[in-house]
């Protein structure tokens, strides 16, 4: 399965939205419900999902889910 395509169950079932479909340009304005303790619900889904772990630092630079995505990406390879 492509990685956007599990990154978008990931988000239908932290948003509990089995609508949603993400984009790379999406930002947490785009998404109903997405505040700062859904974020860190979203991440951590995230990490337990692709058995992987960010920083905080990394955290703090994502400005959509395009960066989240490329985040991933680059630690599963």
């Amino acid at each position: 399965m492509e990685l956007q395509e599990r990154l978008n169950e990931v988000f239908c079932q932290v948003f509990d939205d089995e609508d949603i479909r993400i984009a790379p340009e999406m930002t947490a304005d785009d998404v109903d419900g997405w505040d700062s303790l859904s974020h860190v619900n979203l991440i951590v889904a995230v990490e337990s999902t692709f058995g992987i772990r960010f920083t905080h630092k990394e955290v703090l630079t994502f400005k959509n889910i395009g960066d989240l995505m490329n985040c991933i990406a680059a630690k599963v390879q």
